[in-house]
């Protein structure tokens, strides 16, 4: 199914315990932010915060993933997603593979979900089987419309047609798979209910990106192409303050290497230890 159409879903990977454990950090990394956290704060919390590891490594996960990718599996890297109740956010059509620059297919995204995740509130949407038509040009249109996050701005320059549109609805505690040249986006959440979901870009280590990379996490099996510094061990559980100081930190970096400065060591006060 999942060569098919390009998406997998629902596969339930979480208990109700784990699912609630999961929420309540993420509330606590939220809170010592201010109560509110934007797009750009919510990326690669597993490089900083040992619970948001722990569940992009989570064996559940990773069994799904491995049939997809073989045994060898990197963390390339993480995003939590947060909308708001009636928050207009939303993600233009898009495909990771476009602007990632992947040498490979050997590239998944798995989207576990902390809170239901439904049509009302902004579910993933996908175009079932566009994978199969490899890389579509994209543009920046979706820069002119506020509020997307999606970081790129980009949008695929061909028609959707409607009847390939496939809600990917899950409930806590499941997940979905997708492929890396799929059609994806979403939108805004209309409800009273917050959608919070955990996205995780798992790759094969042979697979190489164009666009600059985070350290990469060893999940299962062996690197023996060494294309990528790897976190040398599980962060700590230290305060979440301290942890969204070291992300800011490297968040700052990723934006000056993609920004042209492709030398730029990894800043020492984002405290990542590499093999």
């Amino acid at each position: 199914m999942y060569d098919r159409d390009g998406i997998l879903f629902p596969i339930p990977v979480l208990s109700p315990e784990d699912t609630a454990f999961f929420r309540n950090r993420f509330q606590v990394w939220s809170d010592a932010a201010g109560g509110r956290l934007d797009a750009h704060d919510m990326r690669y919390p597993h490089l900083f915060q040992g619970w948001a590891y722990d569940l992009a490594t989570l064996p559940a996960v990773l069994d799904v993933v491995e049939s997809v990718i073989g045994p060898d599996i990197l963390v390339n890297s993480t995003t939590m997603f947060c909308k708001y109740p009636n928050d207009g956010s939303w993600v233009s059509w898009h495909q990771d593979g476009y602007y990632l620059g992947l040498s490979g297919l050997s590239y998944v995204t798995a989207w576990v979900a902390l809170t239901d995740s439904s049509m009302d509130n902004g579910c993933m949407k996908v175009v079932r089987g566009s994978h199969r038509s490899g890389k579509i040009e994209h543009d920046r249109s979706g820069d002119l419309v506020p509020n997307n996050l999606l970081p790129s701005g980009m949008q695929v320059v061909c028609e959707i047609d409607q009847k390939d549109v496939c809600y990917v609805v899950l409930s806590p505690g499941e997940m979905s798979l997708h492929h890396s040249n799929i059609i994806h986006g979403s939108n805004p959440n209309l409800s009273s209910r917050p959608r919070l979901g955990f996205a995780i870009r798992y790759q094969a280590p042979d697979v190489r990106q164009q666009v600059a990379t985070a350290p990469s996490v060893l999940a299962r099996g062996t690197d023996r192409f060494g294309y990528y510094p790897l976190l040398k061990s599980r962060p700590g559980e230290r305060d979440a303050q301290h942890a969204i100081r070291r992300q800011k930190a490297l968040m700052r970096w990723v934006e000056q290497v993609r920004g042209g400065r492709p030398h730029e060591p990894l800043p020492e006060d984002a405290g990542l230890i590499c093999a």
